[in-house]
């Protein structure tokens, strides 16, 4: 069974401190990568898949981001804002609830990024996600040929996608890219206040109902202003 989600939530009320100092007076959302800021680049693959509608929540100097999106038609941008309060990457799902949905919805990071292979990596995950087998469905980038990223991987993948969490002592080959879709039924006894969405994926995985996709592509990590330039460069590359 294919969903085709319409709406999708985007992180970018983060901190950026790892970015310093290009986020000391700018939101990392807002960190230009070959000449456009990464939200923009969420953004405009939300757009490759016709979704109408992106919640976009602020904590972190939001008018920057506010102003940045007002004049977005496609997809169209709503706030959540979250100037007042923490409430970590779970919470802000939960206070964005009656703004996405009952119907399953795209999940990005503001500040993710990756090259497509064949087709967009974003359709993949709409046919890959099955709402009977799943409640979240994780784009996973192999570690071993993606930019910018010296971890030790997020999770093991069986064959037919299910998920396994790393144990501390151990090295698993897939990392989390930074997008999926999500089921909000998920969410239905999540807890209230600030908690982080990795509560969620632990939920999702006990139940077996955790899984994911290989990024069909090149994934890109930009945590540190030394990740820029080596993202650039792959960015540049693939679109001359």
């Amino acid at each position: 069974m294919t969903v085709r989600p319409h709406k999708a939530m985007v992180l970018a009320a983060g901190l950026g401190l790892r970015m310093r100092p290009l986020t000391d007076h700018m939101p990392k959302p807002l960190v230009r990568v070959a000449g456009r800021p990464l939200l923009d680049h969420v953004l405009d693959r939300l757009a490759e898949v016709d979704v109408t509608e992106a919640v976009v929540n602020v904590h972190y100097l939001p008018d920057q981001i506010i102003d940045h999106v007002a004049g977005r038609t496609s997809p169209r941008v709503v706030i959540s804002d979250e100037r007042d309060q923490v409430l970590g990457t779970g919470g802000a799902v939960v206070k964005a609830l009656p703004l996405l949905g009952d119907a399953p919805f795209y999940h990005l990071n503001a500040d993710t990024m990756w090259i497509d292979g064949v087709r967009p990596n974003l359709a993949r995950l709409a046919e890959a996600f099955d709402p009977a087998r799943m409640d979240i469905l994780l784009l996973m980038a192999p570690t071993a040929n993606s930019i910018g990223y010296a971890g030790k991987g997020d999770f093991a993948m069986s064959p037919d996608g299910s998920l396994h969490k790393r144990k501390e002592t151990e090295v698993v080959p897939f990392v989390y890219a930074g997008a999926a879709i999500m089921s909000p039924a998920i969410f239905k006894d999540a807890p209230q206040g600030e908690f982080s969405l990795t509560k969620m994926f632990d939920r999702a995985g006990q139940q077996h109902r955790l899984h994911g996709l290989r990024l069909d592509g090149l994934w890109m990590h930009v945590g540190t202003p030394d990740a820029v330039p080596a993202a650039e460069r792959a960015y540049l590359a693939s679109v001359a």
